[in-house]
Order: C-alpha cells, then sequence, then structure tokens
C-alpha cells in the first residue's frame, strides 16, 4: 500500500501542479498565453504521462472522485477509498503551495485577486454561470470522464492505450466546463487550489465534492449494466490486486 499511495501522490502532485500550473503561469501570459484550450491539454496531457509512470503502480486514480466511481464499480477495493483519498488531497495541496511559491516570484502577484485556478460559480464562473449550471456540468462531466476510464481500462478495450483515452477525455471535459466553472471533476484539484484563493473559492467548494462524487457514483454504479460487462474481472487494468491474481490463478 506504501508504494501505491507514494504513486498516487506523484501522480496527483503532477496533475494539480501540470495542469493548475498552466492556468496560472500560461494561461495568460501577455501576448503568448495559452488559453482555455492550452489549460485543456495540460490537464489532459499531465493524466497521459501520469497514468503511464504510475499506473501500473497504484491504477492511477489522481482524483478522489475517479477512485469512489471504482470501488462502486467494484474494480477497487473499499479498503483503499479512505488512504488513496487522503493522500490525493495531501498531494494536491503539496502542489497548490509550490505552485503558489512560484507565483509569488511575480512582483504583483495576488493569488485571491488572480483567482489562482480555483473553481466556483456565478462571480466565480470564468463566463459568469450560477448555481444549477455548475451542479449540473460537474455531476455530467465527471460521470461521462468515469465512464471514459471504465470503457478504456476494460479487458474488451485495446490493451496499452488506456491513458491516451483517458487523457483526451479529460482534455474534452476542460474544453466544455473551463467557461463555467472552470471544470474540476475532481474534488482534490478544487481543494489544492482553493486553499490559496480565498475564502470565497473555500465557501463554494461543497458543489466541487458533491457533484464529482455524484457523477462518479452514477457512473461506477450503471457502467456494468451499461455495457454488459461479464464480472469485477472485466478491466482489471484499474485494480493491480485484481490483475494479479489474474496472473497468478
Amino acid at each position: 500500500m506504501g508504494k501505491k499511495l507514494f504513486a498516487e501522490f506523484l501522480g496527483t502532485f503532477w496533475l494539480v501542479l501540470g495542469g493548475c500550473g498552466s492556468a496560472v503561469l500560461a494561461g495568460a501570459f501577455p501576448a503568448f498565453g495559452i488559453g482555455f484550450t492550452g489549460v485543456s491539454l495540460a490537464f489532459g496531457l499531465t493524466v497521459v504521462t501520469g497514468a503511464y509512470a504510475f499506473g501500473p503502480i497504484s491504477g492511477g486514480h489522481f482524483n478522489p472522485a475517479v477512485t469512489i466511481g471504482l470501488a462502486i464499480a467494484k474494480r477497487f477495493e473499499w479498503k483503499g477509498v479512505l488512504p488513496y483519498i487522503v493522500t490525493q488531497i495531501v498531494a494536491a495541496s503539496v502542489a497548490g503551495a509550490v505552485l503558489f511559491a512560484i507565483a509569488n516570484g511575480k512582483p504583483g502577484f495576488n493569488a485571491v485577486a488572480s483567482g489562482f485556478a480555483s473553481n466556483g460559480y456565478g462571480d466565480r464562473s470564468p463566463g459568469g454561470y450560477g448555481l444549477v449550471s455548475g451542479l449540473i456540468i460537474e455531476i455530467v462531466i465527471t460521470a461521462v470522464f468515469v465512464y471514459v476510464i471504465l470503457g478504456a481500462t476494460d479487458d474488451r478495450a485495446p490493451k496499452g492505450f488506456a491513458p491516451i483515452a483517458i487523457g483526451l477525455g479529460l482534455t474534452v471535459i476542460n474544453l466544455v466546463a473551463i467557461p463555467v466553472t472552470n471544470c474540476s471533476a475532481n474534488p482534490a484539484r478544487s481543494l489544492g487550489v482553493a486553499w490559496f484563493a480565498g475564502g470565497g473559492a473555500l465557501s463554494q467548494m461543497w458543489l466541487f465534492i458533491v457533484a464529482p462524487t455524484v457523477g462518479a457514483a452514477i457512473a461506477g454504479a450503471t457502467y456494468a449494466l451499461i455495457t454488459g460487462a461479464p464480472s469485477t474481472d472485466i478491466g482489471v487494468a484499474q485494480n493491480p490486486e485484481l490483475e494479479e491474481s489474474k496472473r497468478t490463478a
């Protein structure tokens, strides 16, 4: 378990530093800002690289909602859920602290005023979208993202391409949701930067805990029903214990 948690720490740290870092440091860089498209790609690429690097060890969740969705889908042992979630939140917070230290190297930087890549609705939404819009989109995009993960790691799927499909899936949901909520789909990613973005960001964190968890639970509970996956042995790529048991059977 120690090795798995360390792998989850590294992968989640990389996701938040790479994804949120691209938004804070490069998103609106004068004359050469990468914009929404660049930030979306950065999140997707961190997942692709992180999943290839650390997925064989921990399953490459990097997201409390994904961990819960996989447990509900019987792809992950429930005994590992709490340790994974705690590790993911700690890793995201450390990444947020590192990013905060880097960003403060620029004279005049203010994390609260900039938003610091935090998520929000209402006056904290990039496009001014309200609570209901934020709630709906976060539930839907997280459910779709977990469906992609479950499908890409299904034993019936092409082998070796799961990280690419998952990374592209995260890219797409960011392209869709950044204007609405700045795209969470990941409570750890949201909390990791909210600590530094002020009380307004923290006061809205409940939505970015509840909505992704609900979306992931929906996907986890319905994937087998929708796709006809015959057993929990389908998709063992997200459950190293099941994969090991199959090899030794």
